[in-house]
């Protein structure tokens, strides 16, 4: 009964209501909302993504293909809970840098990966736990996420170009918005690395002329 069960469901009109409520459609969620095995799930999402319904974004996560203006901001905290906007993205985002990154940029304490869907790509990079912070949370039109402070965007993006070996061009950044202090406050928890690209900078030369000296600082908090 329950195979038939699945057949007769309507699955357009059960994709339009999800739409009004999130764009991320999860297998283990819908086996549980309609009562149905959870490889029954499977396969009717699976035949959804060849119907072009619904597009594949994870292991049993799609994308809910009938939302308008889709975006990959509310996947973020599904597929990885513990991370947050940064690099890239959060530098376009805040106004730092004019170039437009084609895919959604992200760290975590955890494994780094790269999730593609049809729409868009999401690429999460390690950082320590221990410079996990400084970021604050926001809402999109479904769901919360997470996104670097200006200033701890643009020491990550340091951080992690320096890691891979790639020397980040600070004569892209716009330091105009930036918080100097909080930004000297911030590189201060940063190997040293980080701190000498940035003292040799121009840009950051005047920041730190008037910034807060070393060992002042204090250590910043989680957001």
């Amino acid at each position: 009964m329950k195979k038939n069960k699945t057949k007769s469901l309507d699955w357009v009109r059960i994709l339009t209501n999800e739409a009004r409520l999130t764009e991320v459609i999860m297998v283990s969620d819908m086996a549980a909302k309609h009562s149905m095995p959870v490889a029954s799930a499977w396969k009717a999402l699976s035949r959804l993504a060849k119907r072009g319904l619904v597009s594949r974004v994870a292991n049993g996560v799609y994308l809910n293909k009938l939302v308008r203006d889709n975006s990959p901001l509310d996947f973020v905290s599904v597929l990885r809970p513990i991370s947050y906007v940064s690099l890239e993205s959060a530098l376009s985002h805040w106004g730092l840098s004019t170039q437009s990154p084609l895919i959604l940029t992200c760290v975590t304490p955890g494994k780094p990966k790269e999730y593609k869907a049809q729409e868009f790509t999401i690429a999460f990079r390690t950082i320590s736990k221990g410079l996990f912070w400084g970021f604050v949370e926001k809402q999109t039109r479904y769901a919360k996420y997470r996104i670097a402070e200006p200033e701890k965007a643009l020491l990550d993006w340091i951080y992690l170009s320096l890691q891979t070996g790639l020397t980040p061009h600070l004569d892209e950044i716009d330091f105009k918005t930036v918080d100097k202090n909080k930004l000297v406050k911030y590189a201060d928890k940063f190997p040293g690395t980080v701190r000498n690209t940035l003292v040799h900078s121009l840009a950051f030369e005047h920041f730190a002329a008037s910034g807060v000296p070393r060992g002042q600082t204090g250590s910043p908090g989680p957001a």
